[in-house]
């Protein structure tokens, strides 16, 4: 078997790395915009889980539902952490955050009903059933951006709740 090498291929030419601030823009108008987010937890043994779940940002917190007899329900209400992530891996944003769990019965009706408005689905419905679904409230602790390895310098934007830029 005869093996060719491949003509070198150019590199794409990638525009000037962003100011922290337009990531900062960029990562906000995402929140606003996207309709899944992947979620990455862990049990009690560290057996990762990630999984996609529709969310809705309040310009504070991302909430979330889920079932709660599922490992991602089970996991975000033990351990209190997650790590989300947008799908799209040449545009990069990884949020750390804390975890807030609700029944559908203790959930604040603002939120809940933000959530039901924005998917036309009301988790609180799915309350009687054998497997009922709660809330999730993840305040971001860290969020990091980036495009592409010339914008990782730079990419921690928050770190400790706070906002860097």
């Amino acid at each position: 078997m005869k093996i060719t090498r491949q003509p070198d291929r150019q590199a794409p030419q990638l525009p000037a790395p962003r100011t922290p601030e337009q990531r900062k823009k960029d990562v906000l108008a995402r929140l606003e915009r996207e309709s899944d987010i992947w979620v990455a937890t862990a049990d009690e043994d560290g057996v990762p889980c990630l999984v996609p779940l529709w969310f809705r940002w309040d310009g504070e917190a991302l909430w979330l539902a889920t079932r709660t007899t599922n490992p991602t329900g089970r996991n975000l209400h033990t351990s209190g952490l997650t790590r989300l992530a947008f799908g799209d891996t040449r545009d990069v944003v990884l949020i750390d955050g804390t975890v807030e769990s609700f029944s559908a019965q203790e959930v604040p009706a603002g939120a809940a009903d933000a959530f039901a408005a924005h998917w036309g689905w009301d988790p609180r419905r799915s309350a009687g059933s054998a497997t009922p679904y709660a809330y999730y409230r993840v305040v971001p602790r860290a969020v990091q951006a980036w495009h592409e390895q010339h914008e990782l310098r730079g990419r921690h934007l928050m770190r400790e709740g706070v906002w860097l830029v």
